[in-house]
């Protein structure tokens, strides 16, 4: 059967909710449902919302539906399917998630953690199509990352590898809850800009937009009043946002000088904050790069924002096909070579 005739089930847990969706083998999203996820009963609960979410996607007709993915809280084990301890799910203890989904369903069923499978989307069907390896950064309350080459989710040895938000950029910066001091996300993600805000207003005496946002109460800023706020023109949420480019462009340099990526994809919520800002982060990564060639990698918006975790779950289940030489959106010719 051809795979326009197919779909794939793409679920994405979180916390709070888990969304899923019947995807196509273009990327597209056909149908969603949306179901509260229990964390605080046991593990069967939390399974039961999951069943929940894939059988109204059953319940809305005929489809031919060759596989389940799905976005899992980390940590996890993706060769063998197994939540092992997130934090946002604590219901979930060494749970067999893969195994028990496709004992339900009779399909085959993969897992991942949201950053791989928000990778894996974006070279699949996004920004990243056609290029052979794809750097993908999601930076929003907190700052995940993913990594393919050649069309495969780098995991290395044990499935932890691309932690990318754990990527100290100063020794001397705030410990992480990581435990390392410095780490970019500590420093520029969501929850950090709106740190760094709330400081500056508190240290000052001043005007403020940010304070207007708040009703006057500092402790409530957080980083979408920032981002409203610098779009408006204010000094505060300015010099936080300039901080912020900084940091992130230091991070991204150090990006290219390790793995030299065909192409880095920016996805969430401080992502959009920054898009006006793209060209001045190419430019300074480019001036830190020890790589002479950095400023021929595109940085490019991600495709998808909030149904990142429904694609990224579908894209685990479909092939990413091999695809002839390109030009890149900058314009720069590329060549990508199929082994």
């Amino acid at each position: 059967m051809s795979e326009s005739n197919e779909f794939v089930i793409g679920v994405d847990v979180g916390g709070t909710k888990v969304a899923a969706g019947v995807v196509t083998s273009a990327g597209e999203i056909r149908n969603r449902t949306r179901t509260p996820m229990t964390t605080s009963a046991d593990a069967a609960t939390g399974f039961a919302a999951v069943k929940s979410a894939i059988d109204s996607l059953f319940a809305g007709g005929p489809k031919t539906i060759r596989a389940i993915g799905v976005c899992a809280p980390g940590p996890l084990d993706p060769i063998t399917g197994v939540v092992i301890n997130p934090p946002n799910v604590p219901c979930w203890r060494d749970f067999p998630l893969a195994d028990e989904l496709a004992k339900l369903y009779s399909l085959p069923v993969k897992i991942d953690n949201d950053a791989n499978a928000a990778a894996r989307a974006e070279a699949l069907w996004g920004a990243g199509r056609g290029y052979r390896n794809v750097f993908y950064a999601c930076i929003g309350t907190g700052i995940g990352t993913g990594i393919v080459f050649d069309g495969r989710i780098y995991h290395g040895r044990t499935g932890a590898a691309a932690e990318g938000g754990h990527v100290s950029i100063d020794y001397r910066g705030p410990l992480c809850k990581c435990g390392k001091p410095g780490c970019i996300e500590i420093l520029a993600s969501g929850t950090a800009i709106a740190k760094r805000a709330r400081a500056k207003l508190s240290s000052r005496k001043t005007e403020s937009a940010l304070l207007k946002l708040a009703h006057g109460n500092i402790e409530t800023v957080t980083s979408e009043m920032v981002g409203q706020a610098y779009a408006d023109g204010d000094s505060v949420a300015g010099e936080v946002m300039q901080e912020t480019v900084e940091v992130i462009s230091l991070w991204l340099s150090n990006i290219v000088d390790l793995l030299e990526p065909d192409v880095m994809i920016l996805g969430g919520g401080v992502a959009e904050m920054l898009s006006s800002r793209c060209d001045e982060i190419r430019g300074r990564i480019q001036r830190s790069c020890i790589n002479s060639r950095a400023g021929e990698i595109p940085l490019v918006q991600a495709r998808y924002g909030a149904d990142a975790g429904v694609a990224g779950g579908a894209a685990l289940c479909w092939r990413i096909p091999a695809e002839p030489p390109f030009t890149s959106k900058a314009g720069i010719a590329q060549s990508v070579r199929r082994e």
